[in-house]
């Protein structure tokens, strides 16, 4: 019997560099090159992606994404320059935008919505497995891009985390166990996020993270992905050591983004908010 998670996995890799081929066909890797860093030379973030993390407390990576295999439309017909606004807002300190195409609805241009609708940090979040998309991230205003560890090969891995940051854009790195967190640390992380969805069954426990947490060491940002919709959780992540928790699906179905947004920070006392 094939693993299900394999499978899936598989499936949306394999459309992924289908549909990177095409890109490719449409903007030679030079041209976007060229663009690329012609961009990385203006104003995106007032601060970078990793900094916003390792500010004091516990922040809120809000992320936008129109729907998900697991949970399917998260919210009808979404604005995406209102809801980034009110995630920046509420008190978000970066913002997730998913820019996978045929299982979340994605695309570039989302980026560069969100690019013109706030200032924070962006974090391009797709399945990244070639270069050539850690120019298009840089190209649409990205300021980090997310790394599956369960999606790459080791050398792939460490080749794509050197070449993001060699062309000035963060890395969040992304686990769901021990190994994988080991070869995020072998391949040089220093922002890693723990995704708390098992990918087997697609059932969340935070405590996944927690469970990783005496394995990282000192200096390395942690982000706590998935499964999280309340102020107690955030404390008890908080406690433990997490720098950030990522959060989707909760805030995309919130009537009211911004005020969802402070009830989950309502046990940090710095956070940062302005009037709606």
């Amino acid at each position: 019997m094939s693993d299900p998670t394999t499978t899936v996995l598989e499936r949306i890799l394999a459309e992924t560099r289908a549909e990177l081929e095409r890109r490719k066909r449409e903007i030679p890797l030079e041209a976007l090159r060229a663009a690329a860093l012609a961009n990385a030379g203006t104003p995106r973030a007032a601060h970078g992606f990793r900094d916003a993390l390792n500010a004091d407390g516990i922040g809120v990576i809000a992320e936008f994404k129109r729907r998900s295999p697991s949970a399917g439309t998260l919210r009808e017909s979404p604005d995406l320059s209102e809801v980034v606004g009110a995630y920046q807002r509420g008190g978000a300190v970066a913002v997730s935008i998913l820019t996978e195409g045929p299982n979340f609805a994605g695309a570039l241009e989302d980026l560069r919505t969100a690019r013109a609708a706030c200032e924070l940090p962006l974090l391009r979040k797709d399945f990244i497995v070639d270069a050539y998309q850690l120019y298009e991230g840089l190209a649409a205003g990205a300021d980090a891009v997310l790394l599956i560890v369960a999606a790459l090969a080791q050398p792939e891995l460490v080749s794509l985390h050197d070449a993001a940051l060699a062309i000035g854009l963060d890395v969040l790195v992304e686990v769901h166990d021990g190994e994988e967190l080991r070869r995020a640390l072998d391949a040089g992380a220093k922002t890693v996020g723990v995704n708390n969805r098992d990918l087997r069954d697609f059932s969340v426990e935070v405590e996944r993270t927690e469970a990783l947490m005496d394995d990282v060491p000192a200096g390395v940002t942690v982000v706590s992905e998935s499964g999280i919709a309340s102020a107690e959780q955030v404390r008890r992540l908080r406690e433990g050591g997490v720098q950030a928790v990522l959060v989707g699906e909760s805030l995309m179905r919130a009537t009211d983004p911004a005020a969802a947004l402070r009830e989950l920070l309502a046990e940090r006392p710095d956070a940062h908010l302005t009037a709606p």
